[in-house]
């Protein structure tokens, strides 16, 4: 990704470490028990962050929450492409 395509929304209902509850962060999809918004993650990781640097700022998650995140937004731009 060049950083010029167009953003895909990423519709993170199906991900499993995803909720949304009413009233938590305006009942935007949150990473679940926290109140860790994932697109900031998935961000960071397309300007380049690493999993590490990223953890860093999120310690509240681990580093295989941060990969499956990543993953799934991945998935999830890539089916949209298809």
């Amino acid at each position: 990704m060049t950083g010029t395509e167009p953003q895909t929304e990423i519709d993170w209902t199906a991900c499993d470490l995803i909720e949304r509850v009413p009233g938590k962060v305006s009942g935007r999809p949150v990473v679940r028990g926290t109140r860790v918004m994932p697109d900031p993650i998935v961000n960071s990781y397309q300007l380049g962050d690493s999993v590490e640097e990223i953890h860093e700022g999120f310690p509240s998650l681990s580093a295989d929450q941060i990969r499956r995140l990543i993953e799934f937004a991945e998935a999830q731009r890539s089916s949209h492409r298809a």
